[in-house]
């Protein structure tokens, strides 16, 4: 994520977004990613729901506390070609034995962590 905005500034991290207003869950999933990283996406399965407090920066510098549900899926991409949002800096594929070496946020660690990842 950029240095200087989001929940998790200047961390590697999983991609994710919001349900909009009348939205499900897997339709949102399916948009963010498309958005996010230009990819289409099968074989979606929940891994597990959490919630918590978290300090978000915004771009023009104010912070505020933010509640986030984090609702954590498996899926496969259609393709591994991304084309990245302007909402990130760079992207990386990582082989999982040098995973831990990247500073993730500890939401992408713990999941990592809940899919036996990590």
């Amino acid at each position: 994520m950029p240095k200087d905005r989001g929940v998790f500034p200047d961390q590697w991290g999983l991609p994710g977004g919001r349900i909009e207003e009348g939205e499900r869950m897997e339709a949102a999933l399916r948009r963010e990613l498309k958005e996010e990283l230009g990819i289409e996406v099968s074989d979606i399965k929940p891994l597990f729901f959490k919630d918590g407090q978290h300090r978000k920066s915004f771009a023009d510098g104010s912070q505020r506390e933010v509640y986030m549900i984090f609702l954590i899926f498996l899926c496969r991409a259609a393709s591994d070609e991304l084309k990245i949002s302007t909402e990130f800096t760079e992207y990386a594929w990582v082989q999982r034995d040098v995973l831990g070496a990247y500073q993730l946020n500890s939401a992408t660690r713990e999941t990592f962590r809940q899919a036996g990842i990590l």
